[in-house]
């Protein structure tokens, strides 16, 4: 039975980001970081963001770079024509 790992979100001086409960990297680049978390997907968004390390084990990534925003979107609900519609 696999176990959820908790979530959670440690920003230091808005340049050292650590995310655990984190599913998949669902694509980055320099100016977004997309990562698919047991609580939605979460973006983040800034300047010069590089991956320091990704733990598929534990779950966790840290992103070093200039922090803007982190934004959640939640996991679509519903059916394959109410994900096609939203």
């Amino acid at each position: 039975m696999d176990q959820q790992i908790d979530h959670k979100l440690t920003l230091l001086r808005r340049g050292k980001l650590t995310v655990t409960g984190v599913e998949e990297v669902v694509s980055f680049d320099e100016n977004t970081v997309a990562l698919q978390t047991n609580m939605g997907l979460l973006l983040v968004q800034g300047e010069a963001l590089q991956l320091k390390a990704l733990s598929t084990d534990g779950g966790q990534v840290a992103v070093e770079g200039k922090v803007d925003s982190l934004v959640y979107h939640q996991k679509p609900t519903g059916g394959w024509l109410r994900r096609l519609f939203t």
